[in-house]
C-alpha cells in the first residue's frame, strides 16, 4: 500500500505537469502569431482542455483502453469500446495497478489526449473559423486519437505487429505528437496560407510574431512539463527508470536546441531564436518514443538530429507553400517520425526488425490519421466552411470571432 501511494503521488504530480504544458502551448502560439488573434488562440486552448477531458471521460478513455476489442477484433485488435463513462467499480479496486489508481490513470491519460488538439491549434492559427476548429478537434480528440492509442497502449495490433517484435512508443512520439501533426498537415493544406505569407512568385515571407519573450517562456514551460510527460510514462516512481528518462529527456532537449540553432545559423547566416526554441521542442518530441531505451550519448544524437529536422522541415513547408505559423508540423510530425524510427536504430531495442516495425507503424498511423482528417475536415467544410473571410483575417480573429481584443490599451496589428 505504501508503494502504491508513492507511485500514485508521482503520477498525480506528472498529470499536473502535463496539464501545465497547455499554458506553455498557449504562450508559444500567442508569441509566434500576431496580437490581433490572441483571444482566439486562448479560446481555442481553453476549449481543447475542457472538451478534451470531458470527451475522454465519456468516450475516449474506454475507446483507448477497451480491454476487449469487441467491435473489430481481427488482426490482433483494431477497435473496441468498453462502454460510455468511467467505471466506479474498477476505481474502487486498488489492485488496478501497482503504479497508480484508476482515477489517476484516467487523469494522466486525459491530459495526453488534449495535447493532440493543441498541436493542430498552432498550425491552423490566424485563419480558421472558430466553430469549425472546435468541431474538427472534438471529433479528432474524441475518436481518432483514442483509436490510434488503443493499437499500442491499449494492447491492440501494433503491440504485436509481428510474432517477434511489436511497435514501441514509450510516451507518444507517434501516438500523441505525430497523430496531432498528421491532422495539422491535412488541415493547413485545405485551409491555405495566411494572407501575405507568400509573394506572387511563391517565396515565403516572414510574418513576425507579436511577443517572442512570451513564446520563449512557453518553450521553457513545455520543457518543464515534459518531466511529467515522459517521467509519468514510466507509470511508477521507480527510481532507476524515472531518473534515466528525465536525464535522456533533458539531454535530447538541449541537443535539439543547439542542433537547430547551429544548423540554421550555418544555412541562413543568422542566429534565429525561434529555430533555437523549436529545436528544443524537436529534441523533446524525438526522444519521447524511446526515452527509457536510450543512454545519454544516444539521447544527445537523437535530440540533435531532431533539431536539424525541425530546421529542414520549416524550409520544406515553405517550399511546398504550406503555412504553419508556429512550426508545429516540423516539431511534432517530422521530429516525431524521426524519434519513432530512432527506437530501431539506437538503444536497448535497436535491430533491423524493430526498425521495420517502427517504419510500418508510422505508415499505418499516418494513413489512418490522414484519411480520418480528410473526412472530418471536408465534412465540416461542407457544413460551415473552414476559413474566415479576407476581411475578418485582416481585422483579426479577436474582433471578428469574439468581439473583443486582448490588449485594450494598445493598437492591434
Amino acid at each position: 500500500m505504501e508503494l502504491l501511494t508513492t507511485n500514485n503521488v508521482w503520477m498525480m504530480l506528472c498529470a499536473a505537469l502535463v496539464f501545465f504544458m497547455h499554458l506553455g502551448f498557449s504562450f508559444l502560439e500567442i508569441g509566434l502569431t500576431r496580437q490581433k488573434n490572441t483571444i482566439n488562440i486562448l479560446f481555442k486552448n481553453f476549449f481543447i482542455i475542457t472538451m478534451g477531458l470531458i470527451s475522454y471521460c465519456f468516450i475516449g478513455f474506454n475507446l483507448m483502453y477497451p480491454g476487449d476489442f469487441n467491435i473489430i477484433g481481427a488482426f490482433g485488435g483494431v477497435l473496441g469500446f468498453a462502454g460510455a463513462g468511467l467505471d466506479a467499480a474498477a476505481a474502487a479496486d486498488l489492485s488496478y495497478s501497482e503504479g497508480y489508481t484508476y482515477w489517476t490513470d484516467f487523469l494522466f491519460q486525459g491530459m495526453f489526449a488534449a495535447t493532440a488538439g493543441t498541436i493542430i491549434s498552432g498550425a491552423v492559427a490566424e485563419r480558421i473559423k472558430i466553430n469549425s476548429f472546435m468541431l474538427i478537434v472534438l471529433l479528432y480528440v474524441t475518436i481518432v486519437y483514442p483509436i490510434v492509442g488503443s493499437w499500442q497502449w491499449g494492447s491492440g495490433f501494433l503491440s504485436t505487429l509481428t510474432d517477434e517484435v511489436g511497435f514501441y512508443d514509450f510516451a507518444g512520439s507517434t501516438l500523441v505528437h505525430s497523430v496531432g501533426g498528421w491532422g495539422a498537415l491535412v488541415i493547413i493544406y485545405l485551409l491555405g496560407a495566411r494572407k501575405g505569407k507568400f509573394d506572387s512568385n511563391g517565396k515565403a515571407l516572414a510574418i513576425p510574431g507579436s511577443n517572442i519573450p512570451l513564446s520563449a517562456a512557453g518553450v521553457l514551460i513545455l520543457w518543464l512539463g515534459w518531466f511529467g510527460f515522459n517521467g509519468g510514462s514510466v507509470l511508477s516512481a521507480d527510481p532507476a527508470n524515472t531518473s534515466l528518462v528525465l536525464v535522456t529527456t533533458c539531454l535530447a532537449a538541449a541537443a535539439g536546441g543547439l542542433g537547430a540553432a547551429l544548423f540554421s545559423g550555418f544555412l541562413y547566416k543568422n542566429l534565429d531564436l525561434t529555430m533555437f526554441m523549436n529545436g528544443v521542442l524537436g529534441g523533446l518530441v524525438g526522444i519521447t518514443a524511446g526515452a527509457d531505451q536510450m543512454g545519454p550519448t544516444e539521447a544527445i544524437i537523437i535530440g540533435a538530429i531532431g533539431g536539424v529536422i525541425v530546421v529542414l522541415g520549416v524550409a520544406l513547408l515553405d517550399k511546398c507553400k504550406l503555412d504553419d505559423p508556429v512550426g508545429a508540423i516540423p516539431v511534432h510530425l517530422f521530429a516525431g517520425i524521426w524519434g519513432t524510427l530512432a527506437v530501431g536504430i539506437f538503444g536497448a531495442s535497436a535491430s533491423f526488425d524493430q526498425f521495420m516495425v517502427q517504419l510500418a507503424s508510422v505508415g499505418i498511423v499516418g494513413a489512418f490519421c490522414v484519411i480520418c482528417t480528410i473526412i472530418i475536415a471536408l465534412g465540416v467544410k461542407a457544413i460551415m466552411g473552414l476559413r474566415v473571410s479576407d476581411e475578418e483575417e485582416t481585422q483579426g480573429l479577436d474582433i471578428a470571432e469574439h468581439g473583443t481584443g486582448a490588449y485594450a490599451d494598445f493598437s492591434m496589428r
